[in-house]
């Protein structure tokens, strides 16, 4: 049988199956969850973001939003103002509110797009190219301070992308791209093995909120999941296990053409 017939288990759920309902989960065995977001290190630069409503949006109605949505890989080389990316941030990982939970061993976040358990497992990265009065470099958002961690430079960014996306050479030349990395034991510690199609769900969660704010800035975006595992997760210094990408999308102003 072709490998990807037999990955098609992946896509269905078996939260019924014997093995899942025998195993306990690290939740129910009483072990403490995994922290809501990595930690932000002592000297790191951080870069606290406007409110998401410090932007006025271009297309304020919801309708007319889907109704446009699509995917745009053409952009101009104008900026993006920090008040958008803030606004397209706090659109897809942005947290309402926190609670106390678990008996008091964890916390659980409310955002703006649902996720299986309220588990939350993405950290969101940023390739910052051109977004005004930010330095070009690898950031980490903060969604509980709503703010920028500013990780690393990177020489070559343009063609690091390119190469990384297998060519797709518009995500060079986005102002930003925004990566969805995976921090797989956040859906693990409740739903153990099942968790991973959830986990995948939620991406798509994610980066549909991300099409809906950038159309009503008048922005364009397409999501990407065609790309190199290894370089990727390079570019970002992810381990590739504990954290590894499974999405992206470039954000830019769209050319007239598009």
């Amino acid at each position: 049988m072709r490998n990807w017939i037999t990955n098609r288990e992946l896509m269905k759920s078996h939260f019924d199956a014997t093995d899942f309902l025998d195993e306990e989960s690290d939740q129910v065995q009483g072990i403490n969850p995994p922290p809501v977001e990595s930690r932000i290190l002592p000297d790191a630069v951080e870069i606290a973001l406007p409110r998401y409503d410090s932007v006025k949006t271009v297309k304020p109605d919801l309708a007319d939003c889907i109704l446009h949505r699509m995917s745009r890989r053409k952009y101009t080389t104008e900026s993006i103002t920090l008040e958008e990316l803030s606004f397209m941030l706090w659109a897809t990982q942005g947290v309402k509110k926190t609670i106390d939970a678990y008996n008091n061993r964890g916390t659980v976040t409310y955002r703006t797009v649902p996720s299986a358990g309220a588990r939350h497992p993405f950290e969101t990265y940023l390739a910052v190219n051109n977004v005004t009065g930010v330095k070009p470099g690898i950031y980490r958002y903060s969604a509980l301070k709503h703010s920028l961690i500013f990780l690393f430079q990177v020489n070559n960014v343009e063609e690091k992308l390119t190469a990384a996306t297998v060519g797709q050479s518009f995500t060079g030349d986005a102002p930003v791209v925004f990566f969805w990395a995976c921090r797989p034991y956040m859906g693990e510690w409740r739903y153990k093995g099942e968790s991973h199609k959830a986990m995948l769900l939620d991406a798509g969660h994610v980066c549909q909120n991300l099409y809906l704010a950038a159309e009503s800035l008048q922005l364009g975006t397409v999501a990407i999941a065609a790309y190199s595992q290894s370089k990727v997760d390079a570019l970002l210094k992810l381990d590739g296990k504990d954290e590894f990408v499974v999405y992206l999308a470039p954000v830019g102003r769209v050319k007239e053409t598009e």
